[in-house]
């Protein structure tokens, strides 16, 4: 569905402004945060998320903002009485793969799941300046230098491939090769790297087709009026699987190798210090496996589409 990637540098936590009360450390990902009371680099995202100079949106509280509807595989568990506000999926019950990445990011800080308050961030805010209702945002952003420059992003917790989606019997099917999908109609959401890759790689002969929404796309695709349409290998899992039929008779064509390093990070307002402790969080998780574990069970273990090719 969405976003981009550049390889990010590894989180090297440098010394700063040693001669305030409180000194602080810089992220490579833009924010600071206050040293820990030893006076070194904070050793855990959880000593991290305590200093002092973190502005909360709501003390207490860690408030992450995703779009809604809140789309599978990204989220799950389906709608609940607790919030009806929230379509397709209350984030609420932690379950998904970004939700429960978010989770566990917020409990590596130091917060309980009673602590996470979750608020409605669109898709086409997150990635602009400006203040923010939510301490970071999460859904499917890719990261992307101009973006970086309106926006504060966390390295990576989901390295991006973009994929290919049809209908069976659809003459997208049989193609094998980039330079083989030039003759038709493919489109994507607008504002995403999806609609980027369409028209810097594929390059079509005719114009691609941009939508407000995926779900806009989807309908498009099905009433026939495209012939395909571009999305993250994650998102075009969910919707062709058999058992979900968001594309009715959908088909994974095949997936693009990621050369250009795209990935998924959250989102935070320039210069946010807490750019430094999530990132701690990620590398926390990324070192016993906790990160791996939950895109296995979220991303790989509930697919039903099989294996899906690369176009080369």
């Amino acid at each position: 569905m969405r976003r981009m990637l550049v390889a990010v540098a590894a989180l090297g936590l440098l010394l700063a402004a040693c001669a305030s009360e409180n000194p602080v450390v810089s992220s490579p990902s833009g924010g600071t945060v206050v040293s820990s009371p030893s006076g070194g680099t904070p050793a855990t995202a959880a000593d991290c998320a305590k200093g002092s100079n973190i502005p909360y949106v709501s003390s207490g509280v860690l408030t992450i903002g995703t779009d809604n509807p809140a789309y599978p595989p990204y989220f799950a568990g389906g709608e609940t009485d607790a919030n009806p506000d929230w379509k397709f999926n209350d984030p609420f019950t932690g379950k998904g793969f970004e939700d429960a990445v978010a989770y566990e990011v917020a409990s590596r800080m130091g917060f309980t799941a009673d602590q996470v308050q979750w608020t409605v961030a669109p898709f086409g805010q997150t990635y602009k300046p400006g203040s923010k209702n939510y301490d970071f945002a999460i859904e499917q952003i890719s990261y992307s230098p101009k973006r970086a420059e309106a926006v504060d992003f966390s390295e990576s917790y989901y390295d991006v491939n973009q994929a290919l989606v049809t209908t069976k019997g659809s003459p997208v099917e049989g193609v094998t090769t980039i330079a083989d999908l030039k003759p038709f109609s493919l489109a994507a959401q607008i504002g995403t790297t999806n609609y980027d890759f369409i028209n810097n790689v594929i390059q079509p002969d005719q114009e691609a087709g941009v939508y407000n929404s995926t779900s806009d796309a989807v309908a498009a695709l099905n009433a026939g009026q495209i012939d395909a349409i571009v999305v993250d290998l994650p998102t075009a899992l969910y919707l062709a699987d058999p058992f979900v039929q968001e594309v009715k008779n959908g088909v994974v064509v095949g997936q693009f190798a990621n050369t250009s390093g795209e990935y998924f990070g959250m989102t935070f307002g320039k210069g946010s210090p807490l750019v430094a402790c999530v990132d701690l969080a990620l590398q926390e998780m990324k070192a016993d496996g906790t990160l791996a574990a939950i895109q296995q069970t979220w991303l790989s273990e509930k697919t039903n589409v099989g294996k899906v090719p690369v176009l080369t």
